[in-house]
């Protein structure tokens, strides 16, 4: 026998209520019937409110408007939830929006109605049906396995490639993709590459500073290594304090050929990561290209260049522009390192300024300058058979101000 059973008919809770009234007791009904006395008693004080004798309660018709007002809040509160849910993944109008909808639906139909979504979502049942029995294409089982590669590819990279670095990736794998392509199947995962911020300023010029005179004015352009470096110095906040590190950027390939990390802004770092450039390269009347930092005006650092046959250039005070190629590495360090980590330590700090620099940034990471190889491989190609549309001339803006970097 079932738990519960069929409610009685109106006709016969009616019945009960009459005997109630000509005299019957409830217990005695109870037994000569099957509601309890409870029940009963229950029947007779409805029908008294909803006579209008007695007032500690609603009448039928007002439950039943209450229970209706609760069935449609209900189902608003559903149809509200769905559309929250699917209005950043269904937009009408897209020729894309019939699949989307039948995917939110298929995600979502154990907990919402299948015929409310459908409703919602401008989607029919029959399609959603049709389109959940259907195999897949031949083009979505290429789209599944290329985002297996683009997911491995933004893996590597740490999540710092966007498109055009992940289209050049896989082109340089022979997977010959279009880049919407790319940019559709990313865009689906939720994957994107790291974005630039503004950076800050570190440089403090000394008073009495005797700059050297600007010799790229702002073209950023070298014909072969060792011809044009480029130097800054920037800071890495940490829990124990600034730390401060300070490259030395070969223009031809945009490699860091000297690099110097410490818990001092002093001349001494610079000269650290001029020591290490000129140990690794041996150049010739190189031009070592830099701001009016007091550290690159100072005595020493002047005398070193001298002692090594480099040629110090400065640009102008306050013009980022001037050493726009180091401000740009130091927005790429900023974005793909230093606002996705937090460090304890000045050591933990150094480890993955290292292991960025050197195992990343030198030898994997693609630059589109260099026609999407990494500064060590565009190193290894022949000087004079370079295609300079590969390797095109880097000339920062003539107008004062601040880059967006």
């Amino acid at each position: 026998m079932p738990k519960t059973r069929p409610p009685y008919s109106t006709v016969f809770r009616q019945q009960m209520v009459d005997l109630v009234h000509a005299g019957r007791r409830p217990e005695d009904l109870a037994k000569e019937f099957e509601p309890t006395a409870q029940t009963i008693y229950n029947w007779v004080a409805q029908a008294e409110r909803d006579a209008g004798t007695r007032h500690d309660g609603l009448t039928s018709a007002e439950h039943q408007e209450l229970t209706r007002l609760r069935r449609e809040n209900r189902q608003l509160k559903m149809e509200r939830e769905i559309l929250g849910k699917s209005r950043g993944l269904v937009r009408p109008g897209d020729r894309l929006a019939a699949r989307q909808g039948y995917e939110f639906m298929k995600a979502n139909q154990a907990r919402y109605p299948l015929s409310t979504m459908a409703r919602l979502l401008k989607v029919s049942r029959s399609g959603f049906h049709a389109w959940n029995g259907r195999s897949p294409s031949p083009r979505v089982v290429r789209d599944k396995l290329l985002l297996v590669q683009i997911r491995a590819i933004h893996s590597h990279s740490c999540g710092t490639y966007g498109v055009p670095r992940v289209h050049a990736a896989l082109l340089r794998q022979g997977i010959r993709v279009g880049r919407k392509r790319v940019a559709r199947l990313m865009r689906e995962a939720g994957l994107r590459g790291a974005c630039r911020p503004h950076f800050i300023c570190t440089t403090h010029r000394a008073a009495r500073a005797r700059p050297a005179a600007d010799l790229v004015q702002r073209h950023f352009r070298a014909e072969a290594p060792n011809q044009l470096w480029v130097a800054d110095a920037t800071y890495i906040p940490t829990k124990a304090g600034f730390y401060y590190l300070a490259v030395v950027l070969d223009v031809y390939s945009r490699r860091i050929v000297g690099w110097a990390m410490d818990n001092h802004l002093r001349t001494a770092l610079m000269l650290q990561a001029l020591d290490m450039a000129l140990a690794q390269r041996h150049p010739t009347s190189v031009i070592h290209h830099s701001d009016q930092g007091c550290q690159y005006t100072s005595v020493a650092f002047g005398q070193r260049c001298r002692d090594a046959g480099v040629r110090p250039s400065m640009g102008s005070v306050g013009d980022a522009y001037d050493n726009a190629m180091c401000e740009a590495f130091f927005a790429t360090l900023e974005c793909e390192l230093l606002n996705r980590s937090h460090f304890a330590t000045h050591d933990d700090a150094r480890q993955a300024l290292f292991t960025w620099i050197e195992g990343w940034y030198n030898s994997h990471r693609l630059h589109s300058a260099l026609g999407y190889r990494s500064p060590q491989e565009f190193e290894k190609l022949p000087v004079n058979g370079m295609n300079p549309a590969l390797h095109r001339a880097y000339t920062a803006p003539s107008q004062g101000g601040n880059p967006s970097t």
